[in-house]
């Protein structure tokens, strides 16, 4: 959800380690039934605070005039085989259903990105969903 939300790898760990670590401070002591609704709570808010920041930053870049891509030099594992599947038709098919999974989720409001996420792939009920959101 993180990774879908932000677009990149490395702020979405970021993100999910920061709830994960204010979840175990705050929440470890509560049943073990209410936990992934108050993960996904915390996950939510930390998610919202990054885009807040993100706004703030390219905002400043703007003002400085700096574009954000003059810091990132690309990911250099980029150009690295995929050996997990062993029948390239496959993996080409699983690379671009993803591919297009994420295009229609991107295209989506932020809110509708975290609920189909938490029911399709987490498998939350609605209520669970709700709490959670």
């Amino acid at each position: 959800m993180a990774r879908l939300s932000c677009g990149s790898s490395d702020d979405a760990l970021d993100i999910v380690q920061d709830t994960m670590l204010h979840f175990a401070r705050l929440y470890s002591g509560r049943p073990e039934g209410e936990w992934n609704v108050l993960f996904y709570k915390i996950l939510h808010s930390r998610i919202t605070d990054w885009y807040r920041r993100t706004a703030v930053r390219r905002r400043f870049h703007d003002w400085f005039g700096k574009s954000q891509d003059d810091d990132e030099d690309g990911d250099p594992m980029a150009g690295i085989a995929d050996t997990t599947s062993p029948d390239p038709a496959e993996g080409a098919m699983r690379q671009e259903f993803t591919r297009a999974l994420q295009a229609a989720l991107g295209r989506l409001p932020l809110r509708q990105q975290q609920a189909f996420v938490l029911r399709a792939w987490e498998g939350f009920d609605t209520a669970q969903t709700a709490r959670a959101m």
